[in-house]
């Protein structure tokens, strides 16, 4: 994605809210996921979905709703553009307006829904108060117009691997040794491979980079240097940090940190 094809909108008075909006995108997302609850539309062009059991082609006109920490690609067909937008929405604030939130993904093709997704997302982009874009966007939430139809399911349960989840997502973990993880469970390092992927929908490595692009992006929100970033979540080096990080924001660090 181009520097000039994609706009980011958030308010530090607003901190349960942020909304991207993109045209012409070549962007393409490594599977990834968020601390937020996502709501999608398509704009135009095509766009190839993917999650853990499912996927689709979304036509434009479509939304999508993706609950928070689900594994997911969400990129256009090959050799083309597409233009998107997207709204972030911190999940304790969205339960305040939309009451009980599905376990999956689920998508809608209906007009006035979208049309009304476009109206909320002209009103966060533009000059009116907090307060005004604060009630449009609960006024969204709470008619339910981001519901649809269930696509799949949340992944299977898998208990036994919760103290691996919580070890890979702690910020301050070191390098993780598949193999002595493989032992704490009894399990070969290619068994544990195969049911962290078939429970997550990522490899734990790759889980272990999503969480820490994850809480980058809440520090680089909350002002903190990009060098301080990359050092404190342990990456090599600064090209290291802002190659992983475009990969699953479809942005620089810098230009997440300093929304247009």
């Amino acid at each position: 994605m181009t520097q000039s094809s994609a706009r980011l909108w958030r308010d530090p008075r607003l901190p349960f809210v942020e909304s991207r909006r993109a045209t012409d995108s070549h962007a393409c997302y490594r599977p990834h996921s968020h601390s937020t609850w996502s709501i999608g539309v398509v704009d135009r062009g095509r766009s190839d979905f993917s999650c853990p059991g499912a996927g689709r082609v979304l036509e434009p006109g479509t939304l999508i709703s993706i609950p928070a920490w689900l594994p997911h690609a969400c990129n256009p067909l090959p050799g083309r553009t597409w233009g998107y937008q997207m709204l972030y929405v911190d999940v304790a604030w969205m339960r305040r307006w939309a009451g009980t939130l599905p376990t999956g993904v689920e998508v809608r093709r209906d007009r006035s829904a979208y049309e009304r997704f476009q109206h909320l997302n002209d009103c966060l982009f533009s000059r009116r108060g907090a307060d005004a874009k604060a009630a449009a966007l609960a006024a969204f939430l709470s008619r339910n117009d981001w519901r649809g139809e269930p696509l799949v399911g949340p992944p299977p349960a898998a208990p036994e691997l919760e103290p691996v989840r919580r070890w890979l997502a702690a910020p301050l973990a070191e390098t993780p040794s598949l193999p002595a993880l493989a032992a704490r469970l009894g399990l070969s390092r290619y068994q544990l491979n195969r049911r962290f992927q078939g429970a997550t929908g990522m490899t734990p490595h790759a889980y272990r980079l999503d969480r820490r692009i994850d809480r980058a992006r809440r520090l680089l929100r909350e002002g903190a240097a990009l060098t301080e970033v990359a050092h404190d979540l342990g990456f090599a080096d600064q090209s290291h940090f802002q190659r992983a990080f475009k990969e699953r924001v479809a942005m620089t660090p810098g230009a997440y940190q300093r929304p247009r």
